[in-house]
């Protein structure tokens, strides 16, 4: 291991994109085998980065999400010197990202140009997003020599834990004697990403007639969401902030299906192996896909469609609201 390349890689800050990242990380294993990669990442990602096979470390960022900290990241960056890191990935393109490579004096430092970050990176490249035109692409593209474009972009794949499943379904009791489906009704985004929530409730509903169990999973903001779309039917579990994230990775990988919008889970989804059936609302499939074989997608294209807006500009969400209820109930027991 001594002998590899030391990567210290700066993660993004969206549940979605840590796991995307992995492809990166696979990528950068792939060439070179010994590498050593650690990866600096917000504290909630750290236990997600331990279920990566291909990262030796992950180091908790002592940052909340948009602060400066410039203190915080002068001390860990200093403390990481002793590391002798050989290069340092940046995913983010902020101005902030970019101090804790420079403070630990890594010699080679890569990121796109961006914030004015001349000075922190010596090795900066141009984004041409016509060209990279997927974020994992954008990830892959800074493990490889400046020019070459990927290729392949190895799907994300979570190490299960067994032990913690068992604990989850007994500690939840949770009923195994028939087929689950998950749901995922947030997106941190914002609400142009949303299925309707009535829309989940009524599938929910359908699904229990059609002898299926459905658990709901997100944050504990989603809490309000999940008992809405539970509406007092006891074979819909609402687990919206009754797991951490890391169980929500297991509890997944014991479902059929997840039915999700496009979010941080639905990559969670994908990369614990389960069979995502997703959403598009005011995000594309070509900018953000699940990075998995196993999925079933709904999008519209409508000619208001991608918007990118966290509400709708129209007011009328019709890039979702026009995706019914029978389409997706037909996609999930098919």
């Amino acid at each position: 291991m001594a002998d590899g390349t030391r990567f210290l890689i700066v993660g993004p800050s969206w549940v979605g994109d840590m796991v995307m990242a992995q492809s990166l990380f696979k990528t950068l294993q792939y060439l070179e085998p010994d590498a050593v990669i650690d990866v600096l990442a917000p504290g909630w990602s750290v236990p997600i980065i331990e279920r990566m096979p291909e990262v030796h470390r992950g180091i908790a960022l002592p940052a909340g999400h948009g602060e400066f900290a410039l203190g915080k990241r002068r001390k860990l960056g200093h403390s990481l010197r002793g590391e002798q890191y050989d290069r340092a990935l940046i995913l983010p393109r902020s101005f902030k990202s970019a101090l804790v490579p420079w403070f630990a004096k890594v010699p080679k430092r890569t990121g796109f140009r961006g914030e004015m970050r001349f000075g922190l990176l010596n090795d900066i490249r141009p984004l041409d997003k016509s060209v990279l035109d997927q974020t994992v692409k954008r990830f892959v593209a800074l493990g490889l020599p400046e020019g070459e474009l990927p290729q392949a972009l190895p799907q994300p794949e979570l190490i299960i834990d067994a032990a913690n499943q068992q604990q989850l379904v007994d500690a939840h009791q949770l009923d195994l004697s028939r087929p689950v489906i998950a749901m995922m009704p947030g997106a941190s985004y914002g609400p142009a990403k949303c299925w309707p929530l009535e829309y989940y409730s009524e599938l929910a509903s359908r699904l229990v007639a059609e002898n299926y169990a459905v658990w709901v999973l997100g944050s504990a903001g989603d809490k309000p969401a999940g008992e809405l779309i539970a509406n007092g039917n006891s074979k819909v579990r609402n687990l919206c902030g009754e797991t951490k994230l890391e169980d929500t990775v297991d509890l997944l990988a014991l479902c059929g299906k997840a039915v999700t919008n496009d979010s941080g889970l639905m990559h969670v989804a994908a990369a614990a192996g389960v069979h995502v059936v997703a959403m598009y609302g005011s995000s594309t499939p070509a900018y953000t896909p699940a990075l998995t074989s196993k999925k079933t997608i709904h999008y519209l294209e409508l000619e208001c469609s991608p918007c990118f807006k966290r509400e709708c500009p129209l007011g009328h969400l019709n890039c979702l609201r026009d995706i019914s209820v029978d389409t997706i109930l037909r996609s999930v027991v098919a």
